[in-house]
């Protein structure tokens, strides 16, 4: 697979090597825990750098500003982790299973895909990383087969009650069928709101930026909300079954990987 594509300042590959791998920590320091206050037992705040252990069963697909050092770890300006679920079953878990109960996706005799830890330098927000990112992302899922994609995505704070007109909406209009609907434990119920009193624009304007394109796309949620404590988060299990794709959002998806092939 080349997984290396050029923009006039950005490339974007699978991790080459410990260097990009140490970059994509050194980023999700700044941006998880320098920017949103998270924390976490194998956090190195001496070097900054946020890690766990399942940084080495990851693929690490970076974001890279070729004019910046890689020796000061400053190269890589997106990321995400991606870790398959036959490489999964090898290492016993998936990162979720802390988090949701996911004995229907491992039932479901389907090739599965487990994403986390997407994350955006604030100089590159709003432009085209998070565009490079997911057409590198949608090449991965279509070279390996991929069937059910799955992750946690967070909003900000845990502040449940903050989040009401959100997660109702997504209950209600975007819950996964029942054979891949995934269960929150600690569970944390979504349905706050009634139908008849949610505010759609209210419930749009709160939903963050990578939900709503997986929603654009067919994406739907798991069964209740995970809040986490230390990242300072509240976490809704986003699924998206390429199978079950429309029409539409499948073109939608493969010209976006053939527009940069």
């Amino acid at each position: 697979m080349t997984m290396a594509k050029d923009t006039p300042a950005l490339e974007i590959r699978l991790a080459h090597d410990a260097v990009d791998v140490q970059a994509s920590q050194r980023l999700r320091y700044d941006v998880f825990v320098k920017e949103l206050g998270a924390s976490g037992p194998m956090v190195d705040h001496a070097n900054r750098l946020e890690l766990d252990c399942f940084d080495e069963v990851y693929d690490h697909l970076v974001l890279v500003d070729p004019t910046r050092d890689p020796a000061r770890l400053d190269h890589v300006v997106a990321a995400y982790r991606l870790l398959p679920g036959d490489r999964a079953a090898e290492f016993g878990r998936f990162y979720c299973d802390d988090e949701y109960d996911l004995t229907p996706l491992r039932q479901s005799g389907r090739k599965l895909l487990e994403l986390g830890r997407s994350c955006v330098h604030p100089d590159h927000r709003g432009g085209a990383a998070m565009f490079l990112l997911w057409n590198a992302l949608a090449e991965y899922v279509l070279e390996r087969e991929i069937e059910v994609l799955f992750g946690v995505a967070s909003f900000h704070g845990t502040d449940v009650a903050a989040l009401k007109q959100p997660l109702s909406w997504l209950h209600h209009h975007h819950l996964a069928p029942p054979q891949l609907r995934v269960r929150a434990r600690n569970f944390q119920p979504m349905d706050l709101v009634a139908t008849k009193d949610l505010d759609r624009k209210t419930a749009l304007l709160g939903l963050p930026n990578l939900i709503k394109a997986y929603l654009r796309l067919g994406g739907f949620v798991g069964d209740g909300a995970f809040v986490d404590r230390d990242f300072n988060t509240t976490d809704v299990m986003l699924l998206m079954d390429t199978q079950s794709m429309s029409a539409r959002h499948r073109a939608f998806y493969t010209r976006r990987t053939e527009d940069v092939t």
